[in-house]
């Protein structure tokens, strides 16, 4: 199933074929140096959204639950910045980056 929000909430129709969802997931920084990891691969049999995705990265990697689940990790769905309730789409590039400071 893919999945959209419209004007009536979330929309679902199937994916052509019985296909999956391939998402790209980067880390960046600080995030990059702790999970050990700068991309990763997820294949999802369901639109879902940051939340969701958030929660299948923790099934698979239970280890990554305290830096992930940091209110304060910025996320980014195709290089604009999102929210737990955002859609990931097909071929998604999902980015989870610690928050900027300056000076």
């Amino acid at each position: 199933w893919f999945a959209r929000v419209g004007e009536n909430g979330w929309q679902e129709w199937p994916l052509a074929g019985g296909s999956s969802l391939m998402v790209t997931v980067l880390f960046f920084g600080r995030l990059k140096e702790e999970l050990g990891v700068g991309q990763h691969s997820l294949e999802l049999t369901a639109a879902t959204d940051v939340a969701g995705l958030k929660a299948q990265l923790l099934a698979a990697q239970p280890a990554w639950q305290e830096l992930l689940l940091d209110d304060r990790v910025l996320v980014a769905v195709d290089q604009v910045m999102a929210t737990n309730d955002s859609a990931v789409g097909v071929q998604a590039e999902v980015a989870f980056f610690p928050p900027v400071t300056g000076g």
